[in-house]
């Protein structure tokens, strides 16, 4: 599994793509099982989904193109193999399956937490690029991003992405532009966890 992630990530740096290896799945996965242990899932549920988080991108090693599915295969081939429960590999690859944004579906709570964890984690961190003058619009957007952080506002029913910006490096406008489609993926992820996502950058509400 580590080799896999490894590897991953290293097809993604010839690419070009920020870093999605142990600092991303680490993050995503810890993130997935909070979220659901603060909504008061059980613990086997929520360990689940950090198992699931864990494992989401290894699919980046076959290709970026599909990686979910292909990450999913890849997982069932590995939970199999280590004679895991098949009901719970099956809530675990269908929350892989269903984790990026261009052919997602929260299916289910897992996949609902593994995709508030993951499209939540915008960093300057994650930017690899040390040029900022090469910096194209996905490094600049990333990479004004100080710090971010996801509240689960249980007596409230809310979500909450909290983002720091640095407008000075990028506009509001580029960071919709890249990246609404992930926060109106995050809203269906939260509608199906019986929550209300809203969106705060430089402290400003959008809903």
């Amino acid at each position: 599994m580590q080799t896999y992630i490894k590897k991953a990530d290293e097809s993604l740096v010839e690419l070009g793509y920020t870093e999605h290896s142990f600092a991303h799945v680490g993050k995503v996965a810890n993130q997935a099982q909070d979220i659901l242990l603060k909504l008061g899932y059980g613990e086997r549920t929520a360990e689940l989904a950090k198992i699931a988080g864990y494992m989401h991108d290894i699919g980046n090693v076959v290709n970026r193109v599909d990686h979910a599915q292909s990450g999913a295969i890849m997982a069932f081939r590995i939970l199999d193999k280590m004679q895991m429960d098949v009901d719970e590999i099956a809530t675990i690859i269908s929350a892989i399956g269903n984790h990026d944004e261009s052919t997602a579906v929260p299916v289910n709570a897992v996949a609902a937490a593994l995709i508030l964890a993951d499209k939540s984690d915008v960093r300057r961190s994650r930017v690899r690029n040390t040029d900022t003058a090469t910096f194209d619009i996905h490094d600049r957007v990333n990479y004004s991003v100080e710090s971010s952080n996801l509240i689960i506002d249980t007596e409230n029913k809310y979500s909450i992405l909290e983002l720091k910006i640095d407008t000075k490096l990028f506009t509001i406008m580029d960071y919709f532009e890249i990246f609404l489609g992930r926060m109106l993926l995050c809203r269906r992820a939260s509608d199906f966890l019986k929550l209300r996502f809203k969106l705060v950058i430089n402290g400003v509400e959008l809903q």
